[in-house]
């Protein structure tokens, strides 16, 4: 890298935040953790702030454990300002300060600041997967007018992403194929999913993960986002978009041209390669996660999906194909639904059930404005406790 490139990394002490804190700190010189964030993680963020020593920290839960965490005496850490809200997380996102956003704050949260860091021209890593879902179209502008580079985390979308660097003509793809691990789940018997405990949801075998991310695994709700998700990053129609069940999370997504080729990207389970990847571009950089060991024998295997198990995914599709205001309604019902099931107020399979009700019951708008996005999200939250105060 021609020059040191400073990083804010929202959501530090999520899953993705701490590889990619991991990842800066292999990759040395060339980037300086500039910033990081978290919701309520406090002494977390206390040691990553001892680790990484940023210019600033973030803390947006607003109650009077953050305000102590601010008032920590300033020589533990006189390097590091300290900073509460998410207004805060907003103006570093499109501070001249920073150079590059990992946006991993989990859910419609990491919404404003991925706006921010897109308005103000920045590296968007985006591992935010529902700032898409959300607000693709609106997002998506932001990117094209400020000249932003929007660059996938998500393990599928990098390796779509990656795939797509071999072949410039965008006219010869044919689809793009992204895999699904399947889940905790993939080999109960369908009509046991309903029996599903909290801990059953959460036992993923190949992938390393926060909560509300895994229990979307198992419904294959995180798919039908990636669905959403691929639509806006790649400009396609939902006809080109196809899912399989690819159970060792080797080939993290294929793509197909027009002549039957197909290019897939391959590479362990590890978070930590597509944020890299996402950091470096275009360059590559020495490996910080280990790499497929190839004195071992390994099969790689798929299959189709079975739409009874994973009705969520269809949702997905619908959403692809109807666009407007139903990616905020599905993600606000989805996000809701997986808090009441980790407290053990409604049954795994009632997620889909929730979400397509919701989803139905909303006044569509074909183009509608961030404010409209997210007052649809705050009503399909209070509609997802609606559904089961009347059930």
């Amino acid at each position: 890298m021609s020059q040191i490139r400073n990083v804010a990394v929202l959501g530090s002490t999520g899953s993705i935040g701490r590889a990619a804190l991991d990842v800066l700190q292999k990759l040395g010189n060339s980037h300086r953790v500039a910033a990081i964030s978290c919701h309520s993680q406090f002494q977390l963020l206390e040691d990553q702030i001892a680790s990484a020593a940023p210019r600033y920290a973030i803390v947006t839960e607003g109650s009077s454990g953050a305000l102590g965490w601010q008032s920590l005496v300033n020589g533990r850490s006189p390097e590091t300002k300290r900073l509460l809200g998410t207004d805060a997380i907003n103006r570093i996102a499109a501070s001249p300060e920073i150079d590059t956003v990992v946006g991993a704050i989990v859910g419609v949260a990491g919404l404003e600041s991925s706006l921010e860091a897109a308005r103000a021209g920045k590296r968007l890593a985006l591992a935010n997967k529902e700032s898409l879902v959300v607000a693709g179209a609106i997002l998506i502008e932001a990117a094209r007018q400020s000249g932003a580079e929007l660059l996938p985390v998500d393990s599928e979308h990098s390796a779509i992403f990656q795939c797509l660097q071999s072949h410039s003509e965008r006219g010869d793809l044919k689809r793009i194929v992204l895999t699904a691990s399947g889940g905790p789940l993939r080999d109960w018997p369908i009509e046991r999913l309903s029996q599903a405990t909290v801990a059953d949801a959460l036992a993923h075998p190949t992938w390393n993960m926060g909560r509300k991310i895994t229990v979307d695994s198992a419904t294959m709700m995180n798919k039908a986002l990636e669905v959403i998700e691929a639509k806006w990053l790649f400009g396609l129609e939902p006809e080109q978009i196809h899912v399989v069940v690819h159970s060792q999370s080797i080939i993290h997504s294929m793509v197909e041209y027009c002549d039957a080729s197909v290019i897939a990207q391959m590479s362990p389970p590890d978070m930590r390669l597509p944020i890299q990847y996402a950091l470096t571009y275009p360059q590559r950089a020495q490996a910080s996660s280990t790499p497929i060991d190839w004195t071992q024998s390994m099969q790689l295997d798929w299959k189709p999906v079975d739409p009874e198990r994973y009705p969520c995914l269809q949702l997905g599709f619908e959403v692809a194909k109807k666009g407007g205001s139903c990616g905020a309604v599905l993600n606000a019902a989805n996000e809701a639904s997986v808090e009441l099931f980790l407290q053990g107020k409604i049954r795994l399979t009632d997620i889909a059930t929730i979400c397509r009700t919701v989803l139905d019951q909303h006044h569509y708008s074909p183009s509608p404005s961030l404010a409209e996005l997210l007052q649809l999200d705050r009503w399909a939250r209070s509609e997802v406790l609606r559904w089961i105060n009347h059930s």
